[in-house]
């Protein structure tokens, strides 16, 4: 029978974020937990495919080989089982479960971990957003851009080992530098986050004064970024290692900068076409001729009116839209014609205008097909 997706198991979208793939992970768990569904044959094996979907959604690594290729990228040598299920391999369950114990049954042995897993000398830094607003000529030319970013970086005074002078941790003699400790639960054995090291397997007897034994301290930092021509909102940019620091010398995280591109007051964007409304006078629509309009570059384009040409025509110049990001062709610029009635007509003008209604009877094809239209339909409505 082929394998359930991990994603549907534990009942979350394909994007969802770890603090969603967690309370998944948490509601399934409490839903199928065998002590709690003794009349249900099946809740093992589900309360097994539910562990193992999360044993392998809350690992970043696993995660995307999972995305990837699916199941086969742990088959045949591919990363082994992504984990054991319940009452089998207590190692990995207790890894994944363990994660969401306190949750479920709260606090256990005294206070919560806020480290990782088992034997982990440095925690690696969070991943950090910015949202970076551009405006429509920069996303058409691209730019260089220097950006403030408030972040955690390594402690000088301790090199990031946390310790006093950068003296070497020492092991936590709780775990034995494991970074868990285990405890007999019934008939399953439970793993939770060391409560003194908090998972990372070693403790700072004299921690430095000016980190206060993190290994990093709060502080700006101004980074150069390389925006390319043709992004668009929603738009993501990596910078890997620009994140927060590692905890005590850790690995830093990676920063992602998401692109929100402005709104224009000339130009409307639909993917690498530009749309600008260009408003022409009745007598221009009617007499055709050529009109002059702006360009996203900063220059100057001419267009042809037909004459006769009604609101909402449209021309096309040809390259004059926005650059595709991967590269390649250049959209076009699609100009739509606002035929603009005159307002605030003086007695000449309106004299010219009636004048001009008593000889443009032929003139209006659109106008005399509709009046004829409707006056069919009102003799039927008698008849």
């Amino acid at each position: 029978m082929a394998k359930r997706d991990y994603y549907d198991l534990l009942g979350v979208s394909k994007g969802a974020s770890a603090d969603e793939i967690k309370k998944g992970y948490r509601t399934k768990a409490k839903e199928l937990h065998p002590d709690r569904n003794a009349d249900n044959p099946n809740a093992e094996a589900q309360f097994k495919e539910a562990n193992e979907a999360y044993e392998v959604l809350k690992n970043a690594d696993k995660k995307a080989a999972y995305d990837r290729y699916g199941h086969a990228a742990f088959e045949g040598g591919g990363g082994g089982r992504p984990g054991a299920g319940y009452g089998g391999g207590q190692g990995d369950f207790s890894s994944a479960f363990s994660d969401v114990f306190d949750d479920l049954f709260g606090d256990f042995m005294g206070g919560r971990g806020q480290g990782g897993a088992g034997g982990r000398r440095a925690a690696r830094g969070s991943d950090l957003r910015y949202n970076l607003h551009i405006s429509l000529e920069d996303a058409h030319s691209g730019l260089q851009k220097s950006i403030n970013v408030p972040t955690s970086v390594g402690c000088d005074a301790c090199k990031g080992s946390g310790a006093e002078g950068g003296a070497e941790p020492t092991t936590c003699p709780t775990c034995s530098g494991m970074g868990k400790v285990r405890a007999q639960q019934g008939f399953f054995t439970v793993e939770r986050t060391c409560p003194t090291c908090s998972g990372l397997g070693q403790i700072i007897k004299n921690p430095c004064n000016t980190c206060r034994g993190a290994g990093r301290v709060e502080k700006d930092r101004t980074l150069s970024v390389n925006i390319p021509a043709g992004v668009e909102t929603g738009t993501r940019i990596r910078l890997a290692g620009e994140g927060e620091a590692g905890m005590r010398g850790g690995p830093s995280g990676d920063l992602y900068i998401f692109i929100e591109v402005q709104e224009h007051e000339l130009f409307e964007r639909d993917g690498a076409n530009l749309f600008c409304r260009v408003p022409v006078s009745m007598s221009s629509a009617a007499l055709g001729g050529s009109i002059e309009v702006p360009t996203i570059d900063g220059g100057r384009g001419r267009v042809q009116v037909p004459a006769g040409s009604q609101s909402g025509r449209q021309m096309r110049l040809r390259s004059k839209g926005m650059p595709h990001l991967r590269g390649g062709s250049t959209g076009d610029m699609i100009i739509e014609l606002a035929v603009e009635t005159p307002v605030k007509l003086t007695a000449r003008q309106k004299e010219i205008l009636r004048e001009f209604e008593e000889l443009s009877e032929e003139n209006n094809p659109e106008s005399s097909s509709f009046f004829s239209s409707v006056k069919s339909f009102w003799d039927s409505m008698k008849g």
